[in-house]
C-alpha cells in the first residue's frame, strides 16, 4: 500500500506537524535572562553568586560584565574580582593572565592597589611551605620564581602605595619570602657540601649572601664558604670569608673555635 495514501492527507499534516515540534523541541537552548540584565545587576548577581560558593557561574557573570560595560569603573572592577574568583576555583595561571592584563591596561585605575595585592598573594601561597619539604629535596634545584614574583608584586605595591590598607601585610610576607629563599639556598649549598660538591656550595653560599645579607640564613652561608675554601685549598679566600662572618656575627655559634682547621670543621656539622 502507498505510505501516503495510508496517512491521508490530514494525517500527513499532523506527522508533518509533530515531525516539526520534535526537531525545534531538540534545537531549542535555554533562555540567557542576563542579556538583559544591566551592568549593575549584573555584578550584584555576580557577587551573589560568589557569596554562596558558586565560583564558576561568578566567573562567567563577571566577565560578561567586563564586555557590557567596557572602559568603565564597574569593568575594571569585574576584571580584578574576576581573577580572585579564579584564584579561588583552582584557575592560578588564569587568574594571573587577567592581573597582568589589568595592570598593563589600566597603570592608573584605583584597581592598581588591589590587583597587585592580589598577584603577590597568588604567587605567595602558590610557594607556602617552600621551607615544608627541604629534607627530601631533589638534587636539582627547585623553581622559586613564584616566590620572587610574589616580592616584585609586594613591592611595587609598597613602594607604590605606602599608605594602603595592605602595605603592612604586604612588608610581612616579604620578609617571609626573603628568610625563606634564603634558607633555601643555604639549604642547597649544605647538601653540595655534603656530596663535596665544594665549589658548587661556596658558589651557592656566595650568592646567598649577596641576595640575602640582611636574613638570619646569611651566617650560615658565610659559614660554608669559610668551610668549603679550606676544603678546596683557598686560604686567602677561606680566610676573608672567616673575617666577614667575625665582623658581622661576632657571636656566632660558627666562630673561629669551631673554624679553625678542617678536622675541627667537622664538629659543626651536628648543629644541621
Amino acid at each position: 500500500m502507498d505510505v501516503l495514501r495510508w496517512i491521508g492527507p490530514l494525517g500527513l499534516r499532523a506527522a508533518c506537524l509533530t515531525a516539526a515540534l520534535v526537531i525545534t523541541g531538540c534545537n531549542t537552548t535555554p533562555v540567557d535572562e542576563s542579556v538583559s540584565w544591566s551592568p549593575e545587576k549584573l555584578y550584584a548577581e555576580a557577587k551573589d553568586e560568589i557569596a554562596a560558593g558558586a565560583l564558576d557561574k561568578a566567573a562567567k557573570l563577571l566577565e560578561r560584565l567586563e564586555g557590557r560595560a567596557a572602559g568603565t569603573p564597574l569593568a575594571q572592577q569585574a576584571q580584578v574580582e574576576r581573577a580572585y574568583v579564579l584564584w579561588r576555583s583552582g584557575e592560578r595561571a588564569q587568574a594571573l593572565s587577567v592581573l597582568e592584563r589589568f595592570l598593563k591596561l589600566n597603570p592608573s585605575s584605583p584597581g592598581v592597589e588591589y590587583a597587585l595585592y592580589l598577584q603577590g598573594l597568588i604567587n605567595f601561597n602558590d610557594n607556602l611551605g617552600i621551607l615544608g619539604g627541604l629534607a627530601a629535596i631533589d638534587l636539582s634545584e627547585r623553581d622559586q620564581q613564584a616566590a620572587r614574583d610574589s616580592y616584585q608584586s609586594f613591592k611595587q605595591l609598597v613602594d607604590q602605595f605606602p599608605r594602603s590598607v595592605y602595605a603592612e601585610d604586604s612588608q610581612v610576607r616579604m620578609n617571609y619570602i626573603v628568610n625563606s629563599l634564603a634558607a633555601y639556598e643555604v639549604h642547597v649549598a649544605r647538601y653540595y657540601y655534603r656530596r663535596g660538591a665544594y665549589v658548587a656550595a661556596a658558589n651557592r653560599a656566595q650568592q646567598a649572601v649577596k641576595e640575602f645579607q640582611y636574613s638570619p640564613s646569611a651566617e650560615e652561608a658565610l659559614a660554608i664558604m669559610v668551610q668549603s675554601y679550606d676544603r678546596l685549598g683557598l686560604v686567602e679566600l677561606r680566610d676573608d670569608a672567616r673575617r666577614v662572618l667575625a665582623k658581622n656575627f661576632p657571636d656566632s655559634r660558627f666562630g673561629d673555635e669551631t673554624l679553625g682547621s678542617a678536622r675541627q670543621q667537622r664538629s659543626w656539622w651536628r648543629f644541621w
